[in-house]
């Protein structure tokens, strides 16, 4: 999700509040909180760099099929 959401951010069809959002949800849901999660959760809404800096640390690896399944979506 990381991806699609730099690619969004990039591209334009993402908002930094929507990533922000995401990365609230992805709190409460996650078993263990890492610092780029806290980092994007506490940025400000008009900190697009900011959040795609911290979208860069998140640590896993890229389901190109999914993600090209959510990007034909928008």
């Amino acid at each position: 999700m990381a991806e699609y959401y730099i690619r969004g951010l990039t591209e334009g069809f993402i908002t930094a509040p929507q990533v922000i959002a995401w990365a609230d949800e992805v709190i409460v849901a996650a078993p263990k909180t890492e610092d780029w999660m806290l980092d994007i959760s506490t940025a400000g809404p008009d900190d697009r760099m900011g959040v795609l800096h911290h979208l860069h640390a998140v640590q896993g690896e890229v389901d190109a099929a999914a993600l090209q399944r959510l990007l034909e979506k928008k």
